[in-house]
């Protein structure tokens, strides 16, 4: 698993999706997110703009990564 710092206090899943390298582009984080594909901390998690802090970990595709401090 990958610790990925963020620049502020919180940031959305999907915007943390694209960071993170999990997924490629906006409308991809959009699809994966709607289709039930994300967890955020083992739970699957269908909001897009759901604001991750540090320490929560985002699953996709077999991949994980989690949100760090700067």
């Amino acid at each position: 698993m990958d610790d990925v710092p963020i620049r502020d206090e919180t940031i959305r899943l999907g915007q943390f999706l694209k960071l993170a390298g999990l997924i490629d582009t906006g409308s991809d984080a959009k699809t994966v997110i709607a289709e039930g594909l994300v967890s955020v901390n083992d739970e699957v998690d269908t909001r897009r703009g759901r604001q991750l802090r540090p320490g929560d970990v985002v699953s996709f595709s077999g991949r994980a990564a989690r949100v760090a401090r700067p």
